[in-house]
């Protein structure tokens, strides 16, 4: 089956077309204009269609928050868009928007089927001690306050890929993934099940990210509170001017080590600040598993900084992680450390996770 995959983030949307298994085209790339409106997605939404092969069989959307109600890849419905939308505060950088192209899509291709796949569901059957908050029972059961985790479609993908390149089964490896871009997660997986996430209730919590603080003491948020700023304002600091931003002043790490290869004060700090929350995130996430076959780099920064896996893996001897990495600037999956524990960068690849799922989906309904 060849499917259209839409991935709509925070600055871009992506758009890649699958057939079995194999890219039938480059992915494209389309950055996103001011506007969260349906206006603004259908315009987007067309632009990429433009530039993709014709002829598409169904359409995959990626959606990062599907709270309890959808956890398996889903017909795109009025339901399910209401859904999404309902989740938009838990998800402000994400769900609206994918929810727009959702629309957007049904309207410029109403013949096909679409589908839609969502981060949370890797994560759907984390035990209950590691998706469970200490809080008041009241909260947990009046608002369902739980770990959701997220990047669950891109660990899924670094699962099945390391196994490929350690010619073992998914289900004997006991590995940490390491999704660092824009926004950054890291998972414990065990014999290819979720054990431990690092993003919670809403993809804000865990290392430090580009725009977004991670975690910090709850304290500080109720005294900023007390002291008069608002929760909208609160939540703009942390989503929107916090992270790499805050500190270096951009929010991308490429801009950041160009800067202090330049001598920049502030961007020397930065990557060092990053590199030591994502290493307490491994090695939280150790912590989890019983041993540790592979540990794997994948995202944007995790794939293309070998300054920044270098220094986060220099910090993890502790749990077993080798010392020294191979340099690998490439596009192309690989070993970095042979181990063990085996150390791995792989290009994330949510849209051969969704176009497969898709297409598993659809060939078992019955025929309309």
């Amino acid at each position: 089956m060849r499917v259209l995959v839409l991935n709509p983030g925070s600055s871009t949307l992506k758009a890649s077309l699958i057939e079995a298994g194999e890219d039938v085209s480059a992915d494209e790339l389309v950055e996103w204009p001011p506007g969260d409106d349906d206006s603004t997605a259908s315009d987007v939404v067309r632009d990429v269609l433009a530039r993709v092969p014709p002829d598409p069989e169904a359409v995959g959307y990626r959606v990062v928050h599907g709270g309890m109600a959808y956890r398996a890849p889903s017909r795109v419905d009025g339901a399910l868009l209401a859904a999404v939308e309902e989740l938009d505060a838990l998800a402000p950088l994400h769900n609206r928007r994918a929810a727009a192209v959702m629309r957007a899509g049904l309207a410029a291709l109403p013949q096909l089927p679409h589908v839609a796949c969502f981060d949370t569901g890797f994560h759907a059957d984390l035990p209950e001690d590691a998706w469970r908050y200490p809080l008041p029972n009241e909260w947990v059961e009046r608002w369902g306050i739980r770990r959701f985790g997220f990047h669950g479609l891109s660990v899924a993908w670094s699962v099945r890929r390391a196994a490929e390149l350690l010619a073992r089964s998914p289900q004997e490896l006991r590995l940490v993934v390491a999704h660092l871009g824009s926004g950054c997660s890291v998972t414990a997986v065990d014999g290819g099940r979720s054990v431990d996430t690092s993003m919670g209730y809403t993809p804000f919590e865990g290392p430090m990210m580009g725009t977004r603080s991670g975690s910090v003491d709850p304290g500080i948020l109720l005294h900023l509170l007390r002291n008069g700023i608002s929760a909208d304002e609160l939540a703009a600091g942390l989503i929107q001017r916090s992270g790499l931003l805050a500190v270096a002043g951009h929010a991308s790490a490429r801009d950041v080590e160009r800067n202090a290869a330049g001598g920049d004060q502030r961007a020397r700090m930065a990557p060092a600040m990053f590199a030591r929350s994502v290493a307490a995130a491994i090695a939280s996430a150790t912590t989890a598993l019983p041993t540790l076959d592979a540990m794997i780099y994948t995202g944007g920064i995790g794939e293309h900084s070998a300054a920044i896996r270098a220094a986060i893996t220099g910090r993890l001897s502790s749990v077993g992680l080798p010392s020294e990495l191979r340099s690998s600037d490439t596009s192309d999956d690989g070993l970095l450390a042979s181990g063990p524990p085996a150390v791995l960068v792989i290009r994330a690849r949510e849209d051969r996770v969704i176009a497969g799922a898709v297409a598993q989906l659809i060939s078992g309904e019955p025929s309309r």
